[in-house]
């Protein structure tokens, strides 16, 4: 297995209508996008505002293997969601890594 994991910061002036929005299409990936074994999305709600560095939108995705990964990157859904949610994100880090 192999998992990928996002973290997004939306600039300021983004409504949490549009923050949900990308929450619901991260999610319509599971049985859409092959290879997906697992994914979870949402908000970040933690209670350690020292620590969240701007950080509003988490994505967790396991995958079959690292092939599934490379393969959903460009996958016409993971696109879409990543054109339609450019013009609001400043930030954004991501880890990949394989899981025994």
């Amino acid at each position: 297995m192999f998992e990928h994991i996002v973290f997004l910061k939306f600039k300021p002036d983004v409504s949490n209508t549009e923050k949900e929005n990308a929450v619901k299409r991260a999610q319509d990936f599971k049985g859409n996008i092959p290879g997906i074994i697992d994914l979870s999305a949402g908000i970040n709600v933690t209670e350690e505002i020292e620590h969240m560095q701007g950080f509003t939108l988490g994505i967790r995705v396991t995958f079959e293997d690292q092939q599934a990964c490379r393969e959903y990157i460009q996958h016409p859904l993971h696109q879409a969601l990543l054109q339609s949610i450019g013009p609001f994100v400043e930030g954004i880090v991501v880890m990949d890594y394989p899981v025994a």
